[in-house]
């Protein structure tokens, strides 16, 4: 038995041998490669190939591309390794229209920009000048309109605040068929309501409201005025029931119902 054994242990010498000549040449090849990664991370780092070769802008409608990258801070002189994704997206975000930006790296050399813009609800006049106002209720005094686009209310006597807020509310609540039939909205507070809104539509009628229902009463215009003589044009009260009355007489009044069916 003890020679046995002996013999057993010489015999499995050679094996052990070489198991460990196997993992000790395991263990050089992976620190080769991983000395050899090193100087390849390293070198690319250094060379032109780690610098910005494409930044891809997504989702911009009111900002240029041009103007985004440069807000960015990001060139094709700025190295990838450099680039943190949360400083150019909170550079982004301080635009007035920018709601989100999300920065994305694609190696080896391409930053991917996706941004959400606040949208624009409506124009507002002051001082004869026209500016956008978001559906955050900010007016962009910095970007004066040259020409409105058609589907856009513009708002009179309005300023930033809470009356301001609630118009904003509303009209991102209208459908926008509604919402596209408005011309002007003026803002006109009385004695017994602070919120009093005048509005001028594109077909020919006006319309008295106020901001505490404006969403929920004109949500049944189209079919107020179904009910009404399209040549005979005069102003739809709203603030409490739905009444009209022509412009050419002072006493004609009609009580007009509202289609809950409708919105």
């Amino acid at each position: 038995m003890e020679k046995g054994k002996i013999v057993a242990l010489e015999d499995r010498i050679p094996k052990l041998k070489e198991q460990r000549r196997r993992k000790a040449n395991r263990r050089l090849v992976l620190l080769l490669l991983l000395f050899f990664t090193m100087i390849v991370v390293v070198a690319y780092s250094q060379s032109p190939l780690s610098q910005v070769k494409t930044i891809t802008i997504k989702g911009n409608e009111v900002y240029s591309k041009v103007e985004l990258r440069n807000y960015s801070g990001l060139s094709n002189n700025t190295n990838i390794w450099k680039v943190k994704k949360s400083v150019v997206a909170l550079k982004l975000q301080q635009l007035s229209e920018v709601k989100k930006a999300d920065v994305k790296i694609q190696w080896p050399n391409t930053i991917v920009i996706h941004v959400i813009e606040h949208k624009r609800i409506a124009y507002i006049n002051q001082d004869n000048k026209y500016f956008p106002v978001m559906d955050n209720a900010k007016i962009l005094k910095n970007r004066q309109a040259e020409n409105i686009p058609v589907n856009f209310p513009i708002l009179f006597e309005f300023k930033e605040g809470s009356a301001l807020n609630e118009m904003v509310k509303g009209l991102e609540e209208l459908p926008s068929e509604i919402l596209n039939s408005i011309s002007e909205i003026h803002f006109t507070p009385t004695k017994t309501d602070q919120y009093h809104v005048s509005l001028f539509m594109n077909d020919g009628f006006e319309v008295s409201a106020t901001l505490r229902s404006f969403s929920e009463k004109m949500v049944h215009y189209p079919s107020i005025i179904s009910q009404l003589d399209p040549a005979k044009k005069g102003i739809i009260d709203l603030e409490v029931g739905s009444y009209f009355k022509a412009f050419e007489t002072e006493v004609e009044d009609k009580k007009v119902e509202e289609d809950n069916g409708e919105g």
